[in-house]
């Protein structure tokens, strides 16, 4: 059935399947198991007389390391992310500090300010169009801020 297919291939194509099931199951597990196989698959094709249980002893090992290393490199780093603020969902939270120039007059506490190519709904005291204010946080899709010094 596999006569055409190296051993090698066989953990590439299990490789594959784990990383589609974690695109379909995401939990991140899959993906670094994987990792382990595809690793597995080339040792397989750098080593071709290496025996089936060396194989799967070697898939064991590098999908537990792979396992590792995102348990113990990679999730600290992003959760280190996390706690500066760093949050794709939190964007207003990233711009407290920043200046930003009044589109609208801010009339009753209200008015909006450009950031980028966008407009920002902005929060505070009365200030005239084109003034510049600084971000002093966030409530929602509102930025509060003040006239900047």
């Amino acid at each position: 059935m596999f006569s055409s297919l190296a051993i090698h291939h066989l953990w590439w194509l299990l490789a594959l399947l784990l990383i589609a099931l974690e695109v379909a199951l995401p939990g991140y597990f899959l993906l670094w198991i994987g990792i382990g196989a595809g690793a597995t698959g080339v040792l397989a094709w750098l080593v071709p007389g290496m025996s089936l249980l060396a194989q799967a002893i070697a898939f064991a090992v590098l999908a537990l390391l792979a396992c590792a290393a995102y348990a113990f490199g990679l999730r600290p780093r992003l959760r280190r992310g996390d706690a500066a603020g760093v949050r794709l969902n939190r964007r207003g939270e990233q711009m407290i500090g920043q200046r930003f120039v009044l589109i609208e007059a801010i009339v009753n506490g209200r008015g909006k300010a450009r950031v980028g190519d966008g407009e920002w709904l902005v929060a505070g005291p009365e200030l005239p169009l084109g003034a510049t204010v600084e971000v002093v946080g966030v409530d929602g899709n509102t930025l509060k801020v003040r006239p900047a010094a």
